[in-house]
């Protein structure tokens, strides 16, 4: 009796020693998993920062980017008045001109005018009215301009010439003064040159070869 209550006194030993060790191997397994667990949300992190990082750079070179519109004389110009004698002209042409906007917004400009010369003499000028390109968009514009041979070109050789070959040479230059305004926020001014070259075709009726810098 006494024996027993000696022995009940004293905790009883492990049957083995690997009850400890099964407990600090859990341990370890936990914190091993906590591990993997932080280096994977710091991989998630880095490549949501790269990520993001990425597209603020994509948005700023593409869409935030303010590019120069382009400002030109299109083919689809027609007359409505075609008088050509051997050493004049008297034309009354539709001219359509093309503002092409390759931003993301609109370009706003305000009212100017177009010029066409015959080899450096002015023979006609048209009013362009104010208006907007929207973004991504080529804006087209008509105007009515009277193309006039002026009195300094009656006697000259080399307009007579241009005629008989049948083909007129003319310029037309112009600028427009703007604004860029993308996502309603960002704004910047923009002027816009046109410096075209285009050859009259007397017996098409037609402008061709239309060159723009």
């Amino acid at each position: 009796m006494a024996e027993r209550e000696q022995r009940a006194g004293y905790p009883l030993a492990p049957a083995n020693g690997y009850a400890r060790s099964d407990e600090e191997t859990g341990r370890s397994l936990s914190d091993e998993e906590r591990r993997q667990k932080r280096k994977k949300w710091a991989l998630y992190i880095i490549a949501f920062v790269i990520f993001q990082t990425g597209v603020i750079v994509f948005f700023s070179m593409t869409v935030m980017k303010f590019r120069t519109p382009k400002f030109r004389v299109r083919p689809a110009t027609s007359f409505d008045t075609f008088d050509v004698q051997s050493s004049s002209f008297n034309l009354r042409m539709n001219a359509q001109l093309g503002v092409k906007n390759t931003n993301f917004g609109p370009y706003k400009y305000g009212n100017s005018t177009i010029y066409f010369s015959y080899r450096g003499t002015q023979v006609g000028s048209a009013i362009i009215p104010k208006s907007k390109a929207n973004f991504r968009r080529t804006k087209k514009v008509n105007v009515a301009v009277d193309l006039i041979a002026p009195t300094n070109l009656a006697n000259n050789s080399e307009l007579a010439s241009d005629i008989s070959s049948g083909i007129l040479p003319l310029t037309s230059t112009s600028r427009l003064t703007g604004k860029i305004e993308i996502m309603f926020i960002f704004k910047k001014k923009r002027s816009v040159n046109m410096n075209c070259t285009m050859d009259l075709n007397i017996s098409a009726k037609q402008l061709q070869n239309i060159k723009c810098k």
